[in-house]
């Protein structure tokens, strides 16, 4: 009984897998994708029933092998791509050159925004030395509760500071689906961007729903950090000469920072904290690495940036001072 009981689930995750994905990756029409995603279900429900009439059982599951064959054919055929038409937010690819400590970045993201969806795209290209990489934040935006938050990491270079956001690249005619992100609906990018944007385009320009944004100075040898950078550099003309996917769950902001960090040898351990992202930065002041002198609440209340930069807004010194008197960041 154990074994009809783990096969009829293996045949009802798999059939709903198959019925994603002929919904999402079928013919542009929707009605043509409902229909399709349609088969993998009333194909599944005969193998189950099947398993409890024998003279069925063999037709049944020869019937569902073949469709979950031509299934993982279809999905293999799938590809990545970099050639598409993109929305003008993740139009650009940035990419760096490297010579020495020296870091060319180029197309880092500083657009002129007066709506969220109305902007004027700005790019530039920046060199930043190695050498004097001496911050790492990591910048929590959480819309829908506690659980839920899209993170990334700023790099700061004394007065400069580099933004670099993990996201679900999306074509014009695209909106974000997590269930879409688990079909191969997105290619994989990480924007480059001004802290005037990343963080501004949150905290001032987002209003449906509004966000609230934390910036949390990281604790740890600065070697760390500049390993962390240039993995991260790696990583971005990595994807521009290869593109890859984004994924819900394997491949989205939180786990890619996660391994970009194995690139240290002290990395966080994998936590369910770093799945349910929301609860990410608690997981990161309970291994030490933000400061720990104020309780955790206290210390996320104080670093909250939205007031800071509402009022900093576009001013040259942006950085500065949205970081004036956060924990430990001493007195910016």
């Amino acid at each position: 009984m154990a074994g009809v009981v783990v096969a009829g689930l293996t045949i009802a995750c798999s059939s709903a897998w198959g019925a994603g994905l002929l919904y999402f990756t079928g013919p542009n029409e929707e009605h043509m994708r409902a229909a399709l995603a349609i088969i993998p279900v009333i194909v599944g429900l005969g193998a189950i029933g099947a398993l409890f009439v024998p003279r069925w059982r063999q037709a049944s599951l020869a019937t569902f092998g073949i469709m979950l064959v031509t299934l993982v054919i279809w999905w293999s055929g799938i590809q990545p791509s970099n050639d598409r038409e993109w929305r003008a937010e993740v139009s650009e690819l940035p990419h760096a050159t490297i010579d020495g400590d020296l870091v060319t970045v180029h197309n880092i993201r500083n657009f002129d925004y007066r709506t969220e969806t109305d902007f004027t795209p700005r790019y530039y290209d920046r060199t930043f030395d190695l050498r004097q990489l001496d911050s790492v934040d990591l910048v929590a935006a959480y819309w829908m509760g506690p659980a839920i938050a899209h993170l990334f990491v700023t790099f700061g270079f004394g007065d400069d500071h580099l933004a670099v956001s993990i996201e679900a690249r999306k074509e014009r005619t695209e909106d974000y689906s997590t269930l879409g992100g688990f079909f191969r609906q997105y290619e994989l990018i990480y924007i480059v961007g001004d802290e005037r944007d990343l963080i501004r385009l949150r905290t001032n320009y987002r209003k449906d729903p509004p966000e609230d944004v934390y910036l949390l100075r990281v604790k740890g040898p600065i070697e760390n950090g500049r390993r962390f950078f240039l993995e991260y550099i790696n990583a971005i003309n990595r994807l521009r000469a290869q593109p890859e996917f984004y994924n819900t769950l394997l491949t989205n902001c939180t786990t890619g920072i996660l391994m970009n960090a194995r690139v240290n040898p002290d990395h966080l351990a994998y936590s369910w904290k770093i799945l349910v992202s929301g609860y990410a930065p608690e997981y990161v002041y309970e291994t030490g690495r933000l400061d720990t002198s104020l309780p955790f609440h206290e210390f996320m209340r104080r670093s909250q940036v939205n007031d800071a930069a509402r009022a900093a807004d576009n001013a040259p010194d942006f950085s500065r001072r949205i970081r004036a008197g956060l924990p430990g960041m001493g007195a910016q």
